[in-house]
């Protein structure tokens, strides 16, 4: 019996020295057709072997395929499946060649979504079980952290399946015209591949058909427990329905959001979301804030700044709630949202900052047959945006359209109660009825009205005479 211990774990050994995914996939004669091994001292080379019971029972005389065959069964198999997934392209994507915390310069908090991402995935690769569902924008490094997984597994000899969602509908969809392999065949190995890994989920044509082999798919995984890694830059919100549900399910599904800016990208180290024109305001900060001391404004007024300042650098350090700022063009209500937003993005949160009819012509923009994104992905990336800042509420275009879609948002986000910094040169008076309703709602709002003079970086003393210039910046 220690002979054929021996000999099992000879052949064992022979099919696990794969040392690269590469080499692990090399063809060779004696492997080409799944056939037992010639040289093995259980088979003697047949593929099958007979065991020793007596007549009478159940399996006497029953055929028993060799573990041998078996081995080169799978050895086929995962080379079927690299050779499907396309890794030679992705075989540099590993958790060697991955920087855990980002690049130089990456935000703390930045830096410790992508090193909780890098750790979840290394642990999944170890003992894949359950599903990873990795979220983040374009560049993050959501699919070298998948890619990593699926390298590392087809390297340990577990059959992986490597392919984007497109990629996946397309390989279906040709099986159609192939004579070598029917559809049933193609979508059972997906189905049943020891793991799944299944990057750019969302990005796919969302046809019925589509939609509903997708769904097969992950329902079929999700009731028999398979592994499953999914990339995304989808919010959950918009996935369809039963698919989103499964992958809410706690006990099965490990989310992590990666914060981090795109990597491809190294002029955009603070990340900011794509609407977001904060950029364009990077300069305006809490300390070049001019409050105007000694320049001859009335006290209240000073005081008025003041406060104004000072609740602007709480809500920055801690956003809860909505804060609404108004004023005159001029005032600094929009130096003060932007040094929030720049206080969040040194912080490693940068906030989604729009112009409010920027943002609905953002909006419009989706109905262009030829645009990159639908309307419901960018109204849920606006809606469900951890902080949003809204600029220059009411000078948007006041169409019954651009009223809705403002009404919606602004409801959404004050049910959710998401932290929301508005801006605007109305008075709450002045402001659509829905949305005064909202702002008024003291346990949620807190409204700040600065009533000074417009700053044009000049300073005004008693009198109505200008002082000289104070060399501080415009407030906005």
């Amino acid at each position: 019996m220690n002979k054929i211990d021996d000999s099992l774990r000879n052949i064992a050994a022979a099919f696990s020295k794969e040392n690269s995914i590469e080499a692990g996939y090399k063809d060779s004669a004696s492997s080409s057709d799944g056939s037992a091994d010639p040289n093995c001292p259980i088979c003697g080379g047949v593929g099958y072997i007979s065991k020793d019971l007596p007549v009478g029972h159940p399996d006497f005389g029953q055929a028993f395929e060799c573990d041998c065959r078996k081995l080169r069964k799978t050895h086929l198999l995962r080379k079927h499946l690299f050779k499907v997934s396309g890794m030679n392209s992705l075989k540099g994507l590993t958790f060697e060649s991955f920087q855990p915390r980002g690049r130089f310069g990456t935000g703390e908090a930045q830096a410790k979504s992508i090193e909780l991402a890098y750790n979840h995935a290394l642990m999944f690769a170890e003992h894949p079980t359950g599903w990873l569902l990795l979220h983040g924008n374009y560049g993050c490094g959501k699919t070298h952290l998948a890619a990593a997984i699926a390298n590392q597994a087809v390297t340990l000899g577990t059959p992986t399946l490597f392919l984007t969602v497109p990629d996946l509908l397309d390989w279906m969809r040709s099986s159609y015209d192939n004579p070598e392999s029917s559809f049933e065949e193609r979508f059972e190995d997906i189905r049943n591949v020891t793991l799944l890994v299944l990057d750019d989920f969302g990005t796919q044509n969302t046809t019925p058909w589509a939609q509903e082999k997708l769904f097969q798919i992950l329902n079929y995984r999700y009731v028999n427990r398979l592994p499953l890694v999914i990339t995304t830059n989808l919010y959950l919100q918009m996935l369809e329905g039963r698919i989103r549900s499964r992958l809410l399910d706690p006990e099965l599904v490990t989310h992590i959001r990666i914060l981090a800016p795109d990597f491809r990208n190294p002029r955009e180290e603070a990340g900011h979301p794509e609407l977001s024109t904060l950029g364009l305001y990077g300069n305006k900060s809490f300390d070049n804030f001019n409050p105007r001391h000694g320049v001859g404004l009335p006290a209240d007024q000073v005081k008025l700044l003041d406060e104004a300042l000072s609740f602007a650098v709480q809500y920055a350090e801690n956003p809860q709630g909505w804060l609404v700022i108004s004023g005159k063009t001029g005032s600094g209500k929009t130096h003060l949202a932007a040094a929030i937003g720049n206080f969040r993005t040194s912080l490693g949160f940068p906030p989604l900052f729009v112009v409010v009819p920027d943002l609905l012509d953002h909006l419009r923009a989706t109905f262009n047959p030829n645009s990159p994104v639908s309307l419901d992905h960018r109204f849920e990336e606006v809606r469900t945006s951890p902080l949003l800042i809204l600029d220059d509420l009411g000078t948007q275009s006041s169409t019954p359209w651009a009223k809705e879609k403002l009404f919606q948002l602004f409801n959404y986000r004050y049910v959710a109660e998401l932290p929301t910094v508005i801006t605007t040169s109305l008075s709450l008076n002045d402001i659509e009825d829905r949305l005064r309703t909202r702002m008024m709602d003291q346990r949620v709002c807190r409204f700040l009205s600065i009533t000074v003079p417009e700053y044009y970086g000049v300073s005004y003393k008693k009198g109505g005479k200008k002082s000289p210039p104070t060399g501080r910046g415009r407030p906005g």
